[in-house]
């Protein structure tokens, strides 16, 4: 009778530390999602050079954050729109939630939340 205790008890520690363990995003190397940790030394984060075109391409161009868009935070085709959704475009970037139907590299999740980590400056 001891040892189907025992065999259960280690079922159950197993179980728990394989549900309890963080993933490492290679984004967000904290594992939290919360963009934490992210090291942003020598990552391309000029608005114009390489937020702007990555968000064009993805956001834009998809019809989804066009001139007429109301999804979300509706239209992202001016940097003063950009700028105002830069929390929400943060936290959907990094979650993997945007962009619907495609993807971004590591390094363009990087070069958007750097940029708006900065201050979204307008260079």
């Amino acid at each position: 009778m001891n040892k189907p205790v025992s065999i259960f008890a280690g079922l159950i520690l197993l179980i728990y530390c394989s549900c309890s363990s963080k993933k490492e995003d290679p984004v967000d190397p904290g594992g939290g999602g919360g963009g934490g940790g992210i090291n942003c030394d020598g990552v391309a984060k000029t608005f114009t050079a390489n937020v702007q075109p990555i968000i064009q391409a993805s956001c834009q161009l998809s019809g989804c954050h066009d001139g007429a868009s109301t999804n979300g935070p509706g239209p992202l085709t001016t940097y003063d729109q950009i700028k105002s959704a830069s929390a929400r475009i943060r936290a959907a970037v990094i979650s993997r939630q945007m962009p619907k139907g495609g993807s971004l590299t590591d390094a363009q999740i990087k070069s958007i939340v750097c940029w708006i980590d900065s201050g979204s400056p307008n260079n």
